[in-house]
């Protein structure tokens, strides 16, 4: 079966999801979405953040060698990694997890949803769950995560690996009108169905994965009754601005720079920055790919991931 195949002749509205996922899960066609969302997890995670445990969700499939945590980007889910995680599970022990104030994490009251909080959440999740060097692979917004995560835990990162990453660009421009009532209508903004198949046809270059399932699997978690306040939060805190060259040049892990040629979200050429700025890595281009080479180029990424993970 191939990886995004939509499965014909099944009752896909009969298959069951975990029961903390939202019901919306059953309109999803395609087998590699269908069959990440049936092995999501959840698990409380207790952190200095607040008193209460945050209950977060994740994937972790496969065993053997040195762990791979993956993360996704802004706005995301785990199930931007559905595609990738059944390949470099065959090899590797391999997770993601969703980051604090995004995907189908809890999002509890009282809690200040930063860059601070995201990365001490993380570490506790990978303190609880992993407790061992990872190789850590980013997405996108998931990139600056991960450098961010990499500098104050260096002791937990073995390997970087940042995929079409952040951390070059300062602010998000929504930062202007994340106030009264313009709050609300830039969140309104992004929960519409065309912008958000916008947004998706812009993120590849060949058209025609910008199916209604990977509209889907990028809405779920919209279903989530606090996404709005948590994502204005995020984006007034300033989200993850831009890195200093000093910061970056002091990454130490081996890294692995992953590009789609054709990246229409944050162009192309923050790939190079990054080569010449972090003092061990290496630049791979990935050929006839838009900014998710993950879910367009996902076995040809799974194939340089897994030759950088030995």
């Amino acid at each position: 079966m191939a990886l995004n195949e939509s499965l014909s002749g099944v009752d896909v509205s009969a298959i069951d999801y975990p029961a903390f996922l939202p019901a919306a899960f059953t309109q999803l066609t395609e087998s590699t979405s269908i069959a990440l969302g049936q092995t999501i997890q959840q698990t409380a995670i207790n952190t200095p953040i607040t008193t209460e445990p945050i209950l977060t969700t994740y994937v972790r499939q496969g065993s053997g060698n040195i762990p791979i945590l993956l993360i996704h980007g802004f706005d995301s889910s785990i199930l931007e990694f559905r595609r990738l995680i059944p390949l470099l599970s065959e090899h590797h022990d391999t997770c993601a997890v969703d980051l604090l104030g995004f995907g189908f994490t809890a999002r509890p009251a009282g809690i200040t949803f930063n860059k601070v909080n995201i990365k001490t959440h993380l570490y506790h999740f990978w303190q609880t769950q992993i407790n061992q060097p990872v190789i850590l692979v980013g997405a996108s917004m998931g990139g600056a995560a991960a450098i961010d995560f990499t500098l104050t835990y260096p002791q937990s990162v073995e390997k970087l690996i940042l995929i079409d990453s952040a951390g070059f660009l300062g602010s998000s421009p929504l930062v202007k009108f994340m106030f009264p009532p313009l709050d609300a209508w830039a969140t309104n903004f992004l929960r519409s169905p065309n912008i958000r198949q916008n947004i998706s046809r812009a993120a590849y270059k060949d058209k025609t994965f910008a199916t209604l399932d990977a509209q889907i699997c990028a809405s779920l978690h919209l279903e989530h009754p606090e996404w709005s306040k948590a994502l204005i939060a995020f984006t007034k805190s300033g989200g993850y601005s831009a890195f200093k060259l000093s910061e970056m040049a002091a990454i130490q892990q081996p890294t692995l720079i992953l590009w789609g040629d054709d990246d229409r979200i944050l162009g192309t050429k923050d790939a190079k920055k990054f080569q010449q700025v972090i003092p061990n890595s290496q630049l791979i281009w990935i050929e006839n790919s838009g900014h998710v080479p993950h879910l367009e180029k996902s076995q040809v990424t799974a194939k340089h991931i897994l030759e950088f993970c030995k």
